[in-house]
Parts: C-alpha cells; structure tokens; sequence
C-alpha cells in the first residue's frame, strides 16, 4: 500500500527485454533507499513494482507485459517517474490508501496555470469514469489529488505549484497519457451494491 505522495523522481536508466516484459534500471535519484530491502515494493508512477536488486541509488524492477498493457511511462529511456516506497501503516497518511495497481490510462486535456495553481483537466476511460466523484479522491502517475470537477469522462484538478515542483507533473502536456488509480473505497462501494441488485435477482427469480 502506498499514499500517494512522492517522495522523488527518478529516472528510467536501462531497459532490458526480459521474455515478454522488460527490467528497468531506475536512477531514484534523492529517494531514501535505507530500510529497503530485496522483495520491496515502491511504486513507480503508480505502478507497484518490486525490488530485484539495487546498488547505491540505481535499483531494478522487472515488469511483466500485462502490466506494461494497463499502465503508461515505463517503456521509454529517459522517462521521469514519480517514485514512493510502500507505505507503514504506523505512519501519516498524507493522501489517500493507494494500491499500486492501475485501473485505466487516462488523457490530459488541458494543462495550464489558474490563477496561482495549475488547472489539470483529465479525460477517464469509459470503464472507470464512474468511479470519479466531485471532492473524491484519485490517483494520477502514483500522486494522491482531490478531484474537483466531473463532467461526464472529464474531471478537473487544482495543482499548487509545490506539486509540479516535486512530482513528474512538470514534464508534462496536453495529449499525453496517464496513469489513474481509483479510489479504493469506490471500489467496495461499487461491489457491495452490484452485490446487493445481484441477490436481489437472485431472490426475485
């Protein structure tokens, strides 16, 4: 589990094929690396990878290519990713529980400064639009965000310009692609209710 607020941004260094999927050498630049060990899991642009092997700051994930299919920004040299490693739960929660685990690739459609902050307008896929709430929360390449509009697939952002400072935010145009994570609690909310008009059938029939 992680919270969604990033700790640094590295940078893709080497990718090797590795059957179907890749492994990457990841320069994590000022991430504090102390206490992480082989197996651990950090998400990189929201994608939670696990650790194979590091030395120094350079560290190595392998990632297989359904997962290569669901996310963006992990296939290119030179990418900048945002990077978090895994969250202890005796800790602050700054943002919101993240899984790691991409739900859809979204689009940006607009990005440019409002005012003294930044307005991010996002375009969801079809398959996860419905989990977007006004003042809810999502995920967007690994960093926790309050929505704050919704208009059909389209969902707006306020960024303060701290977060452009300290995420990928900053490499960033409209066109490009995006990771997106809905939030959890949407998720068991969606279930229980498509559980409950399934058993409802279920005892009409």
């Amino acid at each position: 589990m992680f919270s969604g607020i990033v700790a640094a941004v590295g940078c893709i260094e080497q990718i090797e094929p590795l059957g179907d999927g890749l492994r990457l050498t990841v320069d994590t630049g000022v991430l504090d690396l102390d206490g992480v060990s082989l197996g651990d899991s950090i998400a990189v642009s929201g994608v939670c990878l696990t650790v194979i092997s590091f030395d120094g700051n350079r560290v190595k994930f392998d990632v297989s290519r359904e997962t290569l299919n669901c996310s963006v920004g992990l296939d290119h040299t030179g990418s900048m990713v945002n990077l978090e490693k895994a969250l202890a739960l005796n800790g602050l929660i700054g943002g919101h529980l993240v899984t790691g685990h991409v739900d859809g690739i979204g689009e940006i459609m607009n990005f440019a400064p409002l005012a003294e902050s930044f307005e991010l307008i996002l375009r969801a896929p079809d398959a996860i639009a419905g989990y977007i709430a006004r003042k809810g929360s999502v995920t967007v390449n690994g960093v926790s965000l309050t929505v704050n509009d919704v208009r059909g697939n389209d969902f707006s952002i306020n960024l303060i310009p701290h977060t452009i400072t300290v995420t990928n935010f900053k490499h960033l145009k409209t066109g490009d692609k995006v990771n997106l994570e809905i939030d959890l609690i949407a998720r068991y909310v969606e279930r229980m209710m498509t559980w409950r008009e399934e058993q409802g059938a279920k005892d009409a029939g």
